[in-house]
């Protein structure tokens, strides 16, 4: 079946072998059309990021590369500016036509915490080619705020597909004519485009900016922080921000976007043309998302964004990423926001689920 697998089938994939666990999956796992992957017992300090490259294992670079290990088991502190290898609790025994992404999870992306899996021969990070057996490791670096982590957390996420199933602009065209996408004026090309917001309404604020200097983060801690203690206000009325380099801020679409069932997504960079900084970590968008069927009336994107090099004028409604949809292999048995606890359905500008709400 061509397209990306439903929870059904990464159930059964799970239940023939195709995905392997060290210790056996809980339901909240399985998502409408990803499953999360855990963290293992070991984090391994590493002097840099790397692949794994063809013919090699990630055990054997780790001889090059580890630094230190650090146990897991009590949790253990991530800390800012470091890269860490963490071997995952999950590896695959794909079969032959399936390959598959992985992702952050949203929580993950907006705390700036860079996390990508990496495989035995790789040379992507977060893809696995079809017919891929062996292990998988997270790639972890705290970028803005030092994280207290622990074994079975879920950072990042997998999705498994058969075949080519991204739509093209021309059929992307069609189903927006069919069931609309966004709630405005729909830019397509190499998938749906959308752009910043920077105007909300009856406010100046319009995103965050995350603070140099901070104290841990536990990410099994929800609702516990205070934004302040974290973050400073990003507040403009011109419908204009200059990024700094290097700095992290949290924005949010101006558009605000539908999933339908029968279609999952991921979250792409426009073109590097456009600037110099990168609009998001966190990808997915899961079958659901959005859509008024699944209890939503439309979501913005968050948007995760670091500027590089130059300090960069960022304009309301600009451009600054896009959409590619893909077609599910089958419907999900239950939609994100459904029946799920999905904590970023109906979302506008949105911290992550670790801090207290804003009012």
């Amino acid at each position: 079946m061509i397209g990306v697998r439903s929870d059904r089938q990464i159930k059964e994939m799970l239940a023939q072998g195709h995905i392997r666990c060290d210790a056996s999956p809980i339901d909240s796992q399985i998502q409408p059309a990803s499953l999360d992957l855990r963290l293992g017992t070991v984090a391994y300090r590493v002097r840099a990021s790397f692949l794994a490259g063809h013919g090699q294992t990630v055990r054997d670079r780790l001889d090059t590369f580890e630094m230190h290990r650090i146990d897991l088991s009590d949790g253990a502190v991530l800390e800012k500016g470091c890269v860490y290898l963490v071997p995952l609790q999950e590896s695959l025994d794909l079969p032959g036509a399936v390959s598959a992404a992985a992702n952050a999870k949203s929580s993950t992306g907006r705390l700036d915490l860079l996390t990508r899996v990496i495989i035995d021969g790789g040379t992507e990070f977060d893809r696995v080619p079809a017919g891929y057996t062996g292990p998988l490791y997270a790639e972890i670096c705290p970028r803005s705020f030092s994280v207290l982590v622990r074994p079975g957390m879920r950072l990042n996420q997998i999705r498994f597909r058969e075949g080519q199933s991204v739509l093209s602009d021309a059929t992307l065209r069609a189903l927006h004519k069919e069931t609309p996408l966004v709630d405005g004026a729909c830019v397509i090309q190499d998938g749906l485009g959308f752009s910043v917001d920077l105007r909300l309404p009856d406010t100046d604020l319009v995103g965050y900016r995350a603070k140099p200097h901070t104290g841990v983060i536990d990410l099994d801690q929800i609702g516990k922080y205070d934004p302040a203690d974290f973050w400073e206000d990003v507040r403009s009325e011109t419908g204009r921000i200059i990024l700094d380099p290097g700095a992290f801020y949290i924005l949010v679409s101006r558009e605000a976007v539908h999933i339908p069932p029968a279609y999952a997504a991921e979250m792409a960079p426009y073109l590097a043309m456009v600037g110099e900084f990168r609009v998001h970590y966190a990808g997915f968008f899961d079958p659901g998302f959005g859509h008024a069927g699944a209890g939503g009336a439309g979501s913005r994107g968050v948007l995760e964004v670091r500027c590089h090099e130059a300090p960069f004028v960022l304009e309301h409604g600009q451009i600054v990423g896009r959409l590619v949809y893909e077609q599910m292999a089958e419907l999900p048995q239950v939609l994100y926001g459904a029946e799920l606890a999905s904590n970023y359905q109906g979302q506008g500008l949105k911290l992550s689920k670790h801090f207290r709400t804003l009012r």
